[in-house]
């Protein structure tokens, strides 16, 4: 089945890094001979720019979506798009997140927070809130308390946490965004990923890959399947499909 693959969006966590949180000299090498062959590669993850960033200019990707879509940028720092999610929801969710004695992270626009909570939410301007708990249950209260909020995108980025943002928020709309740009549509993308955040982009890509150790839900929502992110899957799938 041959595929016309003019951009190549990776994930971070879980695809392109090990469990290392590395990039592999494989994935590099990979990486390097697409763009080689005008393949266009770029990071598609749930971070925030501050962390995701330094893999970025590591890599010379021109094009990097953070916070799973809320911002995307060009990698000579130019801010294309950014979509907030409304701080009084960010209260809301901080509540809950009391209620229910679990770890959290919250990312506004210039920083984040992990484990506290700034005693002003509404001075800023916010991304994302993330839940994080091993207690099946406690999750499960959680979701059904703000899976009916028309207001936020919910996903994750383990098995483990609960991710939301703004509504219309998404990987695979940013991905939109790029391609625009550079005149291709989204059938020309492979998109690759391993958790609920990806889902959208290996939906709605051409070619949607799910990793080894992806999340069931990825594996069954994608085109294909390769290696894990221990296993340089991010390689093995670029030298099927595009080398």
């Amino acid at each position: 089945m041959k595929k016309d693959i003019r951009l190549i969006a990776l994930d971070m966590d879980g695809t392109l890094l090990g469990t290392d949180h590395q990039v592999s000299k494989a994935n590099k090498e990979a990486i390097i001979k697409a763009r080689e062959k005008g393949v266009e590669v770029i990071i598609s993850t749930g971070r925030h720019y501050q962390t995701s960033s330094i893999i970025a200019k590591e890599l010379d990707i021109h094009y990097l979506i953070t916070v799973n879509g809320s911002e995307i940028w060009t990698m000579t720092g130019d801010l294309i798009a950014r979509q907030t999610i409304d701080a009084r929801i960010i209260e809301k969710l901080v509540q809950l997140k009391e209620e229910h004695q679990t770890r959290a992270w919250l990312s506004s626009i210039d920083n984040i927070w992990r484990g506290e909570v700034p005693e002003d939410i509404l001075a800023h301007e916010w991304l994302k809130f993330g839940f994080d708990t091993k207690d099946a249950a406690t999750k499960e209260k959680i979701m059904n308390v703000i899976e009916s909020w028309e207001e936020i995108e919910l996903s994750n980025s383990s098995p483990t946490n609960i991710e939301v943002n703004a509504v219309g928020v998404n990987k695979a709309a940013a991905i939109g965004v790029v391609c625009e740009r550079l005149g291709i549509n989204m059938s020309q993308v492979m998109a690759m990923g391993d958790s609920l955040n990806d889902i959208k982009m290996i939906e709605q890509a051409g070619l949607g890959i799910a990793m080894g150790n992806a999340q069931d839900t990825v594996k069954e929502t994608a085109d294909w399947q390769t290696l894990s992110n221990d296993q340089d899957g991010v390689a093995k799938a670029i030298e099927k499909w595009v080398l």
